[in-house]
């Protein structure tokens, strides 16, 4: 039996193992049969690419899961560690929903104590020698003077002396409360007389000079003083209230410039005069807006 070139022989396929290759099947002496190696080679090429576009696809896929999954945990580790409690959109307020409103509201303004000294209509509350000046002495810083008589007169001018009685009754001057201290032989008379507006009580400071000074107020333990000696005064005013300062030596020596102590003691009873009258007026602006 004939059985062509080669005499029998097995089919060659590249894909199985130990297939028999063309050109090696029969004697050695024979040509390799190129068609049918370009056939197979061509058939070979083929499967490899159909396998290749397989894979792609598959690998596509895969990497389609793993981004979804990624995704998926991404977003459960965002809810887990975010805010717990953010509202549901449902609960969110709309851009309709209004704003709270408040009514405008303002303190009212501080009342200023000086008001309440300024005029005799807003000044009314009780006013004595001894609500100026309590107690039976007076402590300025570390010293201590011991609180003497008190007088207190509605004619100004028989309180005063020099240059003074006519100021007092040229601008109206309703009161003249006077209070003497003493400490160390020196003795000083406060005078504070009240008028019934600041305006007056500014024009009776403003006309008074070196002559204008309140009589000296002695007796409860102070000697006479400034009955004729060089004694030093002082003027000044605040709100409705001018007030007036004489000190000098229960000796009766004359006071000059070097004598210290004799200016302090003024000083110290023209400040707390100062600070009396002031306090007067803080005290009513106090009441008055607590009503």
């Amino acid at each position: 039996m004939s059985y062509g070139q080669g005499g029998s022989q097995s089919q060659w396929d590249p894909w199985k193992p130990n297939s028999q290759q063309p050109w090696s099947s029969g004697g050695s002496d024979q040509t390799p049969d190129w068609a049918a190696l370009a056939e197979a080679s061509e058939t070979r090429n083929k499967r490899r690419r159909l396998l290749f576009i397989g894979g792609g696809v598959l690998a596509t896929v895969a990497i389609g899961a793993a981004v979804a999954m990624a995704v998926v945990s991404a977003n459960g580790k965002d809810e887990a560690s975010g805010p717990g409690s953010l509202p549901s959109t449902a609960s969110l307020p709309s851009d309709s929903a209004t704003a709270p409103s408040f009514a405008p509201t303002s303190a009212p303004p501080p009342l200023d104590p000086k008001d309440f000294i300024s005029s005799a209509r807003k000044d009314t509350a009780p006013l004595s020698p001894a609500g100026l000046f309590p107690g039976t002495q007076l402590t300025m810083g570390e010293t201590v003077y011991k609180k003497g008589p008190t007088a207190d007169t509605k004619s100004c001018g028989t309180a005063a002396q020099g240059t003074l009685p006519q100021i007092l009754t040229a601008n109206g001057c309703t009161r003249l409360m006077r209070v003497s201290y003493v400490k160390d032989g020196i003795a000083v008379t406060v005078g504070v007389a009240v008028f019934d507006t600041e305006a007056q009580a500014t024009k009776a400071k403003g006309q008074a000079d070196k002559k204008s000074i309140v009589k000296p107020l002695s007796g409860g333990g102070i000697k006479a003083f400034c009955t004729g000696a060089v004694c030093r005064s002082t003027t000044n005013s605040y709100g409705r209230y001018a007030y007036f300062t004489l000190t000098g030596f229960t000796s009766g020596k004359d006071v000059t410039a070097k004598d210290t102590q004799v200016f302090r003691t003024g000083d110290d009873l023209a400040e707390f005069a100062f600070r009396q009258i002031r306090r007067r007026g803080e005290a009513q602006a106090s009441a008055a807006a607590a009503r």
